[in-house]
């Protein structure tokens, strides 16, 4: 029986990455590798000791990683079985209930992204935004507004607050802004995001807004407003993100 459920195993390679990973990166890595790469094909993926050794990790890691891909509803982990793909849920496109970065989202719909109409400014925090990112009313925040385009359609109009002294002093203007926040974050100032609480709503935005979208009159936009945790609970970033109809959302509900 054994020697049979390995002939249903997929040869594959994924990327040696190294170095100890958190469960949230290998989620992503093995959502990937669900939609578009090795396992897009697959019935079942691999069993955790392949996987740990493959990708330099440890069981710990690989067993949360595929907690979280179960609870989104990607996988089914069966006694006796192994780990069974949920292909339908693989498939779906951007569903609304998971953090997703919205570049992804145009590059998945086969077009380019990228950025323009950007601002950038440092703003005293207001005491809902000090309150929502448990900072001292008063305190610097900066805001970067921009727009995003999908090829020359544009698409989404965001803007993020996030507290001055997590750049601890660096120069905010030398950063490229045009980059996706969540990698900002990761790389300027050593925080991940791996929670987000969203406000979901329909809305008309400011005149500007829809200018710069392209808006008809009578159309509306879905607005996102969202709080992206890091470890530990810590509000790190509160993003307004203004979506056009060019995205159609799924969401996944589940009943336990």
């Amino acid at each position: 029986m054994k020697e049979a459920e390995n002939t249903m195993m997929p040869e594959y390679e994924l990327p040696h990455l190294g170095g100890k990973l958190m469960s949230t990166q290998v989620s992503a890595l093995l959502i990937k590798e669900l939609t578009g790469g090795v396992f897009a094909q697959s019935e079942r993926l691999p069993s955790e000791v392949e996987l740990a050794e493959r990708l330099s990790v440890s069981r710990t890691v690989i067993r949360d990683a595929l907690s979280d891909l179960e609870r989104e509803g990607l996988i089914d982990r069966v006694r006796g079985i192994g780990t069974v793909i949920n292909r339908e849920i693989v498939n779906l496109k951007s569903r609304l209930d998971l953090k997703f970065e919205y570049n992804e989202l145009i590059l998945a719909a086969g077009r380019s992204p990228r950025s323009d109409s950007l601002s950038l400014r440092v703003e005293q925090a207001d005491e809902e935004l000090a309150q929502t990112l448990r900072l001292d009313a008063g305190a610097g925040v900066i805001v970067c507004e921009k727009r995003v385009l999908a090829g020359d359609t544009p698409v989404i109009y965001s803007i993020d607050y996030l507290a001055l002294s997590l750049f601890d002093g660096m120069d905010y203007m030398a950063i490229d802004w045009s980059k996706p926040i969540f990698d900002i974050l990761d790389r300027c100032c050593g925080l991940t995001v791996i929670t987000d609480i969203a406000h979901v709503c329909a809305t008309n935005a400011t005149p500007a807004i829809r200018r710069l979208l392209q808006v008809p009159d009578g159309g509306a936009l879905l607005m996102l407003d969202e709080v992206g945790f890091c470890r530990l609970s810590r509000p790190v970033l509160r993003s307004l993100e203004f979506y056009t109809d060019f995205f159609d959302f799924t969401m996944l509900r589940k009943k336990f």
